[in-house]
């Protein structure tokens, strides 16, 4: 088998690519041939030691470019990408490849979707965020400050003025949305889609063809096992960017309303006004993964406040490996990894005084241990690890290969049980 991973980056800056390459060295350490195609560098070291192919353009993504304009056109329709990326597909093998799409919204852009077309290759889409479906890429209306249930494209999506930034970079997005629907056709394209929780399904399914063949394959969490601590649980912590959609003011308040001291890890645009308004809260700013973890495995509980749909919240399941139990927004899809009562608790998305009720519970040192307890142990009874991630991941690359009609779900689901783990 040879597997092509096509991805805006080579290197980790987030999530997708960390699962991207993640994956990339997991299977050529399987034997299995891989080669990684990415628009923006640098390439990561490991990957070429570990025969990896990697063909990387050297291109600029919102972060590097210094031309906003061009940059926007490149965002819309990368004509390089795609003819770099038809060049490399003319040279697979059709009897042995797969092309595996993690992301290309931040820099590739929907043009890649022509090229896979035209390769003729079997291909499916990891859907990491929702940028196939949504022009903005997440279902979230920023200047409201919630989820936004518009139908993507309808007139009450195009007039609505939910970007992050601005309404004209809305209407970039939306221009590209167009290219991706009528001129790439991603979304027919894509008849084999990989999702990473049961809400994000949910959400996407109606939006996409019918008879679109869903897997589910769960991202792998890279925490080693430990042993529990020891001593009495400490703070309540928070992992990530420091903004509104994250939800962090609302655990800062929750966190004053409650007599707890807030914790927060990372960075982000409200870190100085939280600082300001709540001086009592510590910003330790970003960490190390092996950071993040000590400080998961002393924690009084992981609060993930998240006020938008996420895909899946990786920050979660890391917090319940290292025994923390977790207090989450009963909106996104970090609920599905808690169980209410037992290994963390929900509570009502947005608001303070909700999560404010949980902290007070958790002041409790007891109640705090037996449920990192029970989370430590209900994670590790079957854990997230990079080998479940790539069997499963084998099973629906065999079922794309064998051309089982992913339109029709009863002959793909039987097609991909009948297939073995690796």
């Amino acid at each position: 088998m040879h597997v092509v991973l096509v991805a805006d980056h080579a290197s980790i800056n987030g999530g997708q690519a960390k699962v991207a390459i993640e994956s990339a060295l997991g299977l050529a350490a399987r034997g299995v041939r891989v080669s990684l195609f990415a628009a923006v560098g640098p390439v990561d070291p490991r990957l070429e030691p570990a025969g990896i192919r990697v063909v990387c353009l050297e291109q600029d993504d919102i972060a590097t470019t210094r031309n906003k304009l061009a940059f926007a056109a490149q965002a819309i329709w990368n004509g390089p990408a795609r003819r770099a990326l038809a060049r490399e597909l003319a040279a697979c093998d059709p009897r042995d490849t797969v092309v595996h799409v993690h992301a290309f919204a931040k820099a590739l852009s929907p043009s890649i979707g022509t090229a896979l077309r035209a390769s003729g290759l079997p291909c499916l889409y990891t859907m990491h965020e929702f940028f196939l479906v949504c022009p903005t890429g997440g279902f979230y209306a920023y200047p409201e400050q919630k989820i936004c249930h518009r139908t993507p494209m309808s007139a009450s999506c195009i007039v609505a003025n939910c970007d992050a930034r601005s309404y004209p970079r809305k209407v970039a997005r939306m221009v590209r949305h167009i290219g991706l629907t009528q001129v790439a056709r991603l979304p027919d394209l894509f008849s084999h889609v990989i999702t990473i929780s049961d809400l994000q399904e949910r959400v996407v399914r109606p939006l996409m063809p019918p008879g679109t063949a869903f897997h589910r394959v769960d991202n792998p969490i890279a925490v080693a096992q430990a042993p529990l601590r020891d001593g009495p649980p400490g703070d309540a912590l928070f992992v990530g960017r420091i903004s509104t959609e994250k939800g962090a003011p609302i655990f800062a308040e929750a966190a004053r309303r409650a007599g707890a001291r807030a914790v927060f890890v990372g960075d982000g645009p409200e870190r100085a006004a939280l600082a300001a308004r709540y001086p009592e809260a510590v910003m330790l700013g970003w960490r190390d993964a092996a950071g993040v973890q000590a400080l998961m495995r002393q924690a009084r509980a992981l609060v993930f406040p998240s006020v938008w749909y996420e895909g899946q919240p990786l920050t979660v399941y890391e917090a319940l490996a290292c025994g923390a139990p977790v207090i989450v927004s009963d909106a996104c899809a970090g609920r599905e990894a808690v169980v209410d009562g037992e290994t963390g608790f929900w509570f009502r998305s947005g608001d303070p005084e909700s999560l404010a009720t949980h902290l007070r519970s958790l002041s409790d040192d007891r109640l705090a241990t037996r449920m990192g307890r029970a989370a430590y142990a209900r994670y590790w009874a079957a854990p997230l690890s990079l080998d479940a991630h790539l069997d499963r991941l084998a099973r629906v690359y065999e079922t794309v290969m064998r051309g089982a009609d992913a339109r029709d779900p009863v002959a793909a689901a039987a097609a991909e049980r009948s297939i073995p783990a690796t």
